[in-house]
């Protein structure tokens, strides 16, 4: 067995890899992680899904040679549940946690352990900022990714100034997972840990996501399906997906209001249909914007309040905007006019959320 730990660092460093099918890669990868962790007391958790080239075999062999512990699971499968195995398994202080592939380059570990060091709780290796990249992509590969990421970061709001929350490769001290309980869907466990993990500050550290040297890629029509289910679990988790229900309910609301009013205006104060329509409006957006302040954002009151009235009417100036312009768009595309309306709808109040949620009240 491996016995050149050195001494020194009192701070271990545990690098968890899950693993299937990886075992072309183990030997490259486990030098490179050696070379780069030089000077540090490590270990490397391989935690393998049984896989059918005997990954985990090879691992095996390889812990003569490097501080390797190897666990093989025969039930259970899953990359995020084998993370998790290998949070609970790990001696160290801090966990590092990457991809067997190779695409997560193990000489941007140090940067990571660095940033940890000076002071993050989490560090994360991002391709998408300054300096950060991806190799050979195709344009649809971009797409679906930075998509992914547009949408984790819109429906929830804490990991919002993250750039890459999906990444699969980060550091993070031992700290951060004490007393919380993950389980995650697919493979973006970063993001489970951005919501429910208990940590102050975050730093990105940029990196090029390398060319895969080996095995098969996990993109697919099952995994993006499960990135959903992930992301709509984590609105429920931390209430995001209440306070969507609660907006609903007060916009629902506004539209009793609104009509309320504006036949009360034509019919008793016999006003003109046309113009009646404006103060008819403006109550119904006062109205939402008051029961929205006390009941859906009411723990999210850091603006001045004549901040907040202002922006909520910016936003409903933009739903409304972009709600005209859809619905005329399908029309001239030759859809039928009340399709079309309620397209615009649905879109306007998502718009409406999610400017009210990251701005109005953000």
């Amino acid at each position: 067995m491996y016995s050149g730990a050195p001494e020194g660092r009192a701070v271990k460093v545990s690098v968890i890899i899950p693993t299937y099918n990886e075992r072309d890669n183990l030997a490259e990868l486990f030098e490179r992680i050696d070379g780069a962790l030089k000077g540090y007391n490590y270990e490397i958790i391989v935690v393998d899904d049984d896989s059918p080239d005997g990954t985990w075999e090879f691992a095996e062999s390889l812990a003569e040679k490097y501080p390797v512990k190897v666990i093989r699971r025969t039930e259970k499968k899953g990359l995020s549940s084998a993370v998790i195995r290998g949070f609970r398994e790990a001696a160290g202080d801090i966990f590092v946690v990457m991809d067997a592939d190779l695409q997560h380059p193990p000489e941007v570990i140090p940067e990571l352990l660095n940033a940890i060091e000076k002071g993050a709780d989490v560090a994360i290796a991002s391709r998408y900022v300054p300096g950060g990249g991806v190799k050979n992509w195709y344009w649809y590969r971009r797409l679906i990714s930075k998509g992914a990421i547009m949408i984790g970061r819109l429906a929830l709001p804490k990991i919002r100034d993250v750039k890459d929350p999906v990444s699969g490769f980060f550091a993070l001290r031992r700290e951060v997972l004490e007393g919380i309980e993950l389980n995650p869907i697919g493979f973006k466990i970063l993001m489970e840990i951005l919501i429910k993990g208990r940590y102050r500050e975050v730093r990105e550290v940029p990196f090029t996501f390398g060319l895969r040297h080996a095995g098969e890629s996990k993109l697919g029509t099952k995994t993006m399906v499960n990135y959903l289910k992930h992301v709509y679990r984590l609105m429920r988790w931390e209430g995001e997906l209440d306070r969507l229900i609660k907006f609903t309910l007060v916009g629902l609301s506004g539209v009793v209001v609104n009509e309320g009013f504006l036949w009360a205006f034509v019919n008793f104060l016999g006003w003109d249909k046309i113009l009646a329509n404006i103060p008819a409006t403006e109550l119904a957006i006062l109205n939402n914007f008051t029961w929205n302040d006390l009941w859906t954002f009411r723990d999210l009151k850091r603006k001045p309040l004549w901040r907040r009235l202002a922006t909520f009417h910016v936003a409903a100036l933009t739903g409304a905007l972009v709600q005209w312009v859809i619905y005329a768009g399908l029309v001239y595309l030759g859809m039928n006019y009340l399709v079309a309306n309620l397209i615009g709808i649905v879109v306007s109040f998502i718009v409406r959320f999610i400017v009210n949620r990251h701005v109005t009240w953000g």
